[in-house]
């Protein structure tokens, strides 16, 4: 779409030509939960959100409760009701709907599963169990192919430096607490969840029909191999360094480099490819652990590390006893006090099964074509806002603004849903065979469509969410920005709202989501989505020391008593985030004035608010949440996101205009200094 069109299609739904002074009501933000009594000077994130938090209380099943959980909430009811009319249709089996419906049904039937209990697996143990010394190579393989990842993954993604074409991955892994740090730290947080851990290790192998003697011993052989692994993979940081991640090596290296597996075996039968030219490893410490650990760890150990990861990968489609007992770690681990209701967690099943089919129903019922041209023209008023900001850079190059300019006018843009659905013809569904037969079934199915990719051109068109998801991303691969319709709802995005409350939500995440074409791992990859390098030299020192003042600034957040952010890990997304505000501002601003609305007017007051006030204030209003301490910490370890409070007063903290808009002055606990601030997009 044209920017003229752009812009005619925002002014239509806009309601332009009208009145210039259309009177605007608040719709997403309710000033009634603003607390007078914490000033926006003080801490402006619970000046808006407190009341929020007090409304809406913890409630056992959550480990926190934010904005993003009131609207998925809010879409698993739509979800639900969607479901139980496709069981209510009687639909024809082996259709889609029938499919769907079999799956929810089957998540849903505890009497059933529950009589089962670990039978449908058992079969699955003894095999490897018995799996003589000298076809440990092939078990590997066939849990590999089958079920889980032991030691290592693999697979195809697109190649780094040519994103038109498939390259095969190998990286890292094996790690059922995924991080190092909890294997290695000795901290209270680590240990707790380590110890927790193991005891989920010796429940579930004794659920799956294990004395307790031996699922001791499965689990000391566990840790064993898990800790060995741990000890030689990347950290976070590390792990955020996209070039040194790509580490291309040909058949022939690999095979020396990493003799402990049979690679033209597991390529040829495990994954039923031709045996690629080169390889990209990722981490190679990582990958040559595991080599040698295939060549080193006794029979026993490794046949227990197996059995574990392929419980593990059962226990959620297993008897109540799995689940119970999964819940007893998640409690440890996120602080969460009661398990979710039965119904929610199998329609999260059903929607990781068959997203897609469920996303279709979604978006005919609830997502308006007129919703989707509001966000093409909103979208195209930020990209024309992020354009002005990248030629007024005042530390970047002509050269480099150049090929800036040139990636953004490349971004893709997807709204809404896909062009073409995902066709489940293939996939198998019995309701005859258990709950866990069916949903193994699913997931060769959906292995066998990525494995498919190898050797294909790479579709531009796929997407990575599903249309109800609440949420939004930036590839880089594709140089594509993607706003499911699940996130295109109150308090992010409202028809009715004002221009105000709209820009300060979805047009930050709109913004958001572009600057993360520019973020430290986005910069990486130019207008095709190849990591080329388009920087001059000069500019990307420049830009480095810019991110690393980022990086300090949250690191000096105490989240936690002696628990501090992580500036480093979640530096994207704190750089996404200021951006995103940034240029929104920008775009808020340019649409005011094509309108001939005078922001500072008396008349353009919202329910008596400044319009730029209500901007700020329905940001920070979309960060609204509690959240218990557990969860604080395995954010702050697992998350590349900053907390929301973070998000919102450490970011605002470097917008010049918030303070304008606010009287901020020295002296107030939300001031920063203008030479200590840091403005990169």
């Amino acid at each position: 779409m044209s920017l003229t069109k752009s812009i005619l299609a925002l002014a239509l739904t806009l309601g332009i030509g009208t009145s210039a002074y259309a009177e605007e009501h608040l719709k997403s933000l309710n000033p009634d939960y603003f607390d007078n009594s914490i000033k926006p000077q003080e801490d402006f994130y619970n000046h808006v959100t407190k009341g929020w938090q007090e409304a809406h209380p913890l409630t056992p099943e959550h480990s926190r409760y934010g904005q993003f959980n009131v609207l998925n909430d809010s879409s698993e009811a739509r979800l639900k009701n969607l479901v139980l009319n496709l069981g209510s249709s009687n639909p024809e089996p082996g259709s889609v709907a029938f499919k769907v419906w079999t799956i929810y049904s089957q998540a849903l039937d505890s009497v059933r599963r529950n009589a089962e209990g670990a039978k449908p697996i058992l079969a699955d143990l003894k095999r490897i169990e018995t799996t003589p010394s000298d076809s440990l190579g092939e078990l590997m393989m066939w849990i590999h192919a089958n079920y889980a990842s032991p030691f290592f993954g693999a697979g195809p993604m697109e190649d780094l430096t040519n994103s038109k074409v498939y390259a095969m991955y190998v990286s890292g892994g094996g790690m059922g607490l995924g991080d190092r740090d909890y294997y290695l730290q000795n901290d209270k947080r680590n240990k707790d969840v380590r110890e927790a851990y193991q005891k989920l290790i010796v429940k579930q192998m004794q659920n799956a029909g294990y004395s307790k003697k031996n699922a001791t011993r499965i689990m000391k052989n566990v840790m064993k191999v898990e800790t060995a692994l741990a000890d030689s993979a990347w950290t976070r940081e590390q792990s955020r360094n996209i070039p040194a991640m790509y580490n291309p090596y040909t058949i022939d290296q690999l095979k020396k480099e990493f003799p402990g597996m049979d690679w033209d075996r597991f390529f040829i039968e495990t994954m039923e490819i031709p045996t690629p030219e080169t390889v990209i490893v990722t981490e190679p410490s990582a990958v040559r652990q595991a080599s040698n650990l295939l060549s080193s760890l006794t029979e026993r150990e490794l046949k227990d590390y197996y059995l574990w990861k392929y419980v593990s990968q059962a226990a959620g489609r297993l008897s109540d006893d799995f689940t119970d007992a999964s819940f007893e770690f998640n409690k440890v681990y996120s602080g969460v006090q009661e398990m979710r209701p039965r119904w929610k967690r199998a329609l999260g099943a059903t929607e990781g099964a068959m997203g897609e089919a469920i996303g279709q129903l979604y978006v005919e019922k609830y997502f308006p074509e007129s919703s989707k041209q509001y966000m093409l023209g909103l979208v195209e008023n930020l990209r024309t806002a992020l354009g002005k900001h990248i030629i007024n850079l005042p530390w970047m190059s002509d050269d480099t603004k150049l090929n800036a300019i040139k990636k953004l006018n490349a971004f893709t843009v997807k709204i809404g849903y896909p062009d073409k659905w995902k066709d489940y013809t293939t996939m198998t569904i019995d309701p005859k065979l258990s709950y866990y037969e069916n949903m193994h079934n699913v997931s060769m199915w959906h292995q066998k469509e990525e494995l498919s990719k190898w050797g294909k051109p790479v579709d531009k068109t796929e997407w990575g969410m599903t249309p109800q998801t609440i949420n939004a991303y930036y590839n880089p691969l594709a140089n594509e920005i993607v706003f499911p319709a699940g996130i295109l709802q109150a308090p992010f995005f409202d028809p009715e709202a004002s221009d105000a409350e709209n820009y300060g939500a979805i047009g930050v995440v709109i913004g958001h989501e572009m600057t993360h074409g520019f973020d430290d791992q986005g910069c990486n990859f130019d207008a095709e989505g190849n990591m080329v390098n388009w920087w001059t030299p000069e500019d990307a020192e420049a830009f480095a020391k810019m991110t690393q003042g980022l990086v300090g600034q949250f690191n000096e957040v105490e989240v936690l008593p002696g628990l501090h952010a992580n500036g480093q890990y979640t530096l994207g997304e704190n750089i996404a985030d200021q951006g995103g505000l940034r240029v929104a501002r920008t775009a808020f601003l340019d649409a005011q004035k094509k309108k001939g609305v005078d922001i500072n007017s008396e008349e353009a007051k919202i329910n008596g608010i400044d319009p730029m006030k209500v901007f700020y204030l329905n940001y920070a209003n979309i960060w609204a949440q509690n959240i218990r301490p557990e969860e604080i910490r395995s954010l702050t370890t697992d998350d590349v996101h900053s907390l929301g409070e973070n998000r919102v007063n450490v970011t605002l903290r470097n917008i010049q205009p918030f303070f304008d808009a606010f009287g901020i002055k020295k002296g107030d606990k939300m001031y920063r200094p203008a030479e200590e601030m840091i403005v990169i997009w």
